[in-house]
């Protein structure tokens, strides 16, 4: 028995940012954003297409903390009656910072009740989400939890509740086509991350693992060709499409082993997200082969029947996007690793991780185990 569930109604394509209006049904809106000069450009075409915002929250920091959260819903709460809509123009810290003030349109203190306790879920509040993704990798668009850190506590929490899918996704390849090289790379190894994640995972289902499979070979196959034609907009599509779909597969299914190993390497070394979740996928790749037959015949449809083969080709892929799998590269001693990968099976996502923890040991030893 499976189940697949995603209430998101999802349009895509480019030129698709116009049916914001359609979305928003004529409803005052907050919108949230960045500061930079490129997304209030990208504000002002939103604002085009469906009228000025009631307010516009812009201080959204990348990996948004509660510092910066706190300050984010006070601002909203200080508007005074809750918006009826928010809409969310950016990437995932923007979509993320969105849930988190729809939820807290109060102020931020009943979300972090929530957080640090699990309690006191009826204080918080929930004002409908419009997201437009403007990289092609968080997924946020279509699952209904945030991530956020208490870096003064070294903490990442996820705030998670069904009522936090946004209402649509509007997913327009073009809100990408400014984003840099460095930023098109680690947003879209977060979403081949999303898409193996899915793919090796209790909860995993033969819709999200197909989904998972399209994911994972479409980025295997044009992120290289868009790190070497950035102005494509063929490609910048083809990305933006997988990203949705290992956003759906893993809004079913979450993250597991790498993610979990990938919080305590941003907090601690400060590692950007995507490229802390996918520089250990060629490891934990080599650790899973074997474990359940429908997990390889996932990958074999991905990487082809030699699986070690195929996990040494993803990290030759990783090599040639200039992202090195060797924990050395990212400040990390052998030692402290090999602690964080035993650990990161004790954590929440890392529990929904098929493989074993000796297996994933002996690979990162360069073993198949």
């Amino acid at each position: 028995m499976w189940r697949f569930r995603n209430p998101v109604t999802v349009v895509f394509g480019a030129g698709s940012l116009t049916e914001t209006s359609n979305a928003l049904a004529g409803r005052d809106y907050v919108l949230v954003t960045y500061r930079e000069p490129l997304f209030r450009k990208l504000a002002d075409r939103l604002i085009g297409v469906a009228g000025p915002p009631r307010a516009t929250i812009d201080a959204i920091s990348p990996n948004p903390d509660f510092d910066s959260l706190d300050r984010c819903c006070a601002t909203l709460a200080a508007l005074g009656a809750a918006p009826p809509c928010i809409v969310a123009l950016g990437g995932g810290s923007v979509i993320d910072a969105a849930k988190v003030l729809s939820a807290g349109a109060g102020g931020f203190g009943p979300v972090r009740h929530f957080l640090e306790t699990g309690t006191a879920e009826d204080a918080l509040t929930d004002i409908p989400l419009i997201a437009l993704p403007t990289t092609a990798g968080t997924g946020s668009e279509v699952t209904c939890w945030a991530t956020v850190w208490d870096k003064q506590a070294n903490r990442k929490y996820s705030l998670s509740r069904g009522n936090l899918y946004p209402q649509w996704a509007i997913v327009d390849p073009e809100l990408t086509h400014a984003m840099p090289a460095d930023l098109t790379v680690s947003t879209a190894l977060d979403a081949l991350s999303h898409a193996l994640e899915a793919i090796w995972n209790w909860h995993a289902n033969p819709v999200s693992t197909h989904l998972a499979v399209a994911a994972a070979r479409d980025i295997l196959e044009y992120l290289p060709a868009l790190t070497r034609d950035l102005g494509s907009a063929d490609l910048r599509a083809r990305l933006s499409r997988a990203a949705l779909m290992a956003g759906l597969a893993f809004s079913n299914t979450r993250t597991a082993l790498a993610h979990s190993l990938s919080y305590p390497i941003t907090l601690r070394h400060g590692v950007p997200h995507g490229l802390a979740c996918s520089f250990t996928l060629p490891m934990v790749m080599r650790g899973v082969i074997g474990e359940d037959a429908d997990c390889d015949a996932a990958l074999a449809r991905i990487f082809g029947p030699d699986l070690p083969a195929g996990a040494a080709r993803l990290g030759d892929f990783l090599n040639e996007l200039g992202v090195s799998s060797d924990a050395v590269s990212y400040g990390l001693a052998p030692g402290e690793f090999r602690g964080l990968i035993a650990d990161a099976f004790d954590g929440e996502r890392g529990r929904n991780f098929i493989g074993r923890r000796d297996r994933v040991l002996a690979a990162e030893n360069g073993s198949s185990g």
